[in-house]
């Protein structure tokens, strides 16, 4: 069972996970601003409460995880989210970093593979109470075609290659940030797309990510 009060006490926790995150380089400040306001212990069992602020992943249903703070905030300096940016999640997971994305103002279009994982989002009160997220059962090599262009896109999964398709969705001038392996790490890339299809990489730190797979799981 998901916890649902937010109290002084968790918001004392949020702090301190701000400062832990700025002092390992996260310098902006309306990332910093939404990992303090969302609830991250919303995301989690309840066992897993007093241990939700810890700057370290944890396992949720299906195999998968919630995302490390400090990730997330990585991910998300690099996409650097500006208010009302349309933009494509693949991997939903907990839905924390579609949280962290819609409070910093952007529409999020995000997948989900997993069927159990998609379902539980859904009827996510705190995650609903966004009305910038909107939830897809699909196979995210696919993206979302019918909804595109994006003017960004995030991968939360370790992805074997970059997906052309994704790229296909991205507008000129747009952003995508995605970790690409490199055996057992990945390497943090943030690609710009050209108004002929090519695109400029830059190359980041590595991460450990659960694998991208492909199709749709029931």
């Amino acid at each position: 069972m998901r916890p649902s009060e937010d109290n002084y006490l968790h918001k004392g926790l949020r702090k301190n996970l701000v400062n832990n995150i700025r002092a390992k380089g996260i310098t902006n400040e309306r990332v910093l601003e939404a990992i303090q306001a969302v609830p991250r212990h919303f995301f989690l069992d309840s066992a897993f409460t007093k241990h939700a602020y810890e700057d370290r992943a944890f396992p949720i249903a299906e195999g998968q995880t919630i995302s490390q703070p400090y990730t997330v905030a990585y991910q998300s300096q690099l996409l650097d989210v500006k208010p009302f940016d349309k933009v494509l999640e693949i991997g939903t997971g907990s839905a924390y970093q579609a949280c962290i994305l819609a409070e910093m103002g952007a529409q999020v279009y995000t997948i989900e593979r997993q069927k159990k994982l998609y379902e539980q989002n859904k009827l996510f009160s705190y995650a609903r109470s966004f009305p910038g997220i909107r939830f897809f059962y699909g196979d995210g090599f696919e993206g979302l075609p019918t909804y595109a262009p994006f003017d960004k896109i995030i991968v939360t999964a370790a992805a074997p290659f970059i997906p052309e398709k994704l790229i296909a969705q991205l507008k000129t001038g747009g952003v995508m940030v995605i970790p690409v392996n490199e055996g057992d790490l990945q390497r943090m890339l943030r690609l710009v797309k050209n108004s002929d299809g090519s695109f400029i990489e830059e190359r980041f730190d590595q991460f450990s990510f659960v694998p991208m797979k492909e199709g749709k799981k029931n």
